[in-house]
């Protein structure tokens, strides 16, 4: 199994219902998020990429167009935008635009916390 990882950074605000009010995060603030897509393969293309990380770019320019300093509630109203939350939907993202090799969505609102959301069908490749 083949895997690449890329990393884009965007900033926006949010604010998470269901939380106490004394909850911080129950009031409107922001992070510097950063959202690492994987894409796995069992072989390599004739090049001999998984897929060429230029190809990635749109996936940036999407996050550039409909997130970067924005307010997810805005962006996703139906949703609580959770990191848990925006990394499967931007799993559903970027599987529309690089199909089933993306395998992994991970989410950090901070350096020292990550979500992920791995896609059915990608359990098997995870390792512990």
């Amino acid at each position: 199994m083949y895997i690449i990882r890329k990393s884009f950074e965007f900033s926006a605000s949010h604010r998470l219902a269901g939380l106490p009010e004394h909850h911080p995060c129950s009031r409107h603030h922001g992070h510097n998020y950063v959202v690492t897509v994987e894409l796995s393969a069992e072989r390599l293309d004739g090049v001999g990429f998984v897929l060429d990380y230029r190809t990635l770019d749109k996936f940036k320019q999407w996050i550039n167009d409909s997130m970067d300093h924005r307010h997810l509630n805005e962006v996703f109203p139906a949703m609580n935008p959770t990191a848990e939350n925006l990394a499967e939907t931007l799993c559903a993202v970027a599987t529309e635009m690089f199909g089933e090799r993306v395998s992994l969505v991970a989410v950090s609102e901070t350096p020292r916390t990550v979500a992920e959301y791995v896609p059915p069908g990608h359990w098997s490749t995870r390792r512990l």
